[in-house]
């Protein structure tokens, strides 16, 4: 559970539900779009393996190669919340059929929290501006 003794909050988009699990998969986001999707906010203590590690994991699920430090921050994109910056990602594998993640990352409070989209390429694609409202809205409570 996280460190802190705020927890994260986030504005739902129209239609979209969650539950909330607590641990590790601290919420399970669903969203109004057909297809194979998964949308999930984890919190990990400390700094998880650290950015590098996580976005070579994200890319590892969908099948793509590595990335090394110096093409991090040439895929990387800051987004403004009430939280602080939050630093996201969007790879889309080069397999058929094409599958997509899109993930948000920050460190606060002493934990790494991370919201992701992912699934088939055609449907993230479909919730991916309301997941980018979402990632705007979080904050801590």
């Amino acid at each position: 559970p996280p460190a802190g003794e705020a927890r994260l909050t986030w504005t739902l988009p129209s239609g979209w539900t969650q539950s909330l699990t607590g641990g590790m998969r601290y919420a399970t986001l669903r969203t109004p779009v057909a297809g194979k999707l998964d949308v999930s906010v984890v919190v990990l203590p400390g700094p998880a393996g650290g950015e590098l590690a996580n976005v070579n994991r994200w890319r590892n699920q969908i099948g793509l190669p590595p990335l090394d430090e110096s093409a991090l921050a040439k895929v990387r994109r800051t987004v403004k919340t009430k939280l602080g910056p939050l630093k996201v990602y969007d790879f889309t594998s080069t397999a058929a059929p094409a599958t997509r993640v899109v993930a948000g990352l920050t460190e606060a409070r002493g934990d790494t929290w991370f919201v992701k989209l992912t699934g088939d390429a055609a449907a993230v694609a479909a919730a991916h501006d309301d997941f980018m409202k979402l990632l705007g809205s979080l904050r801590f409570e």
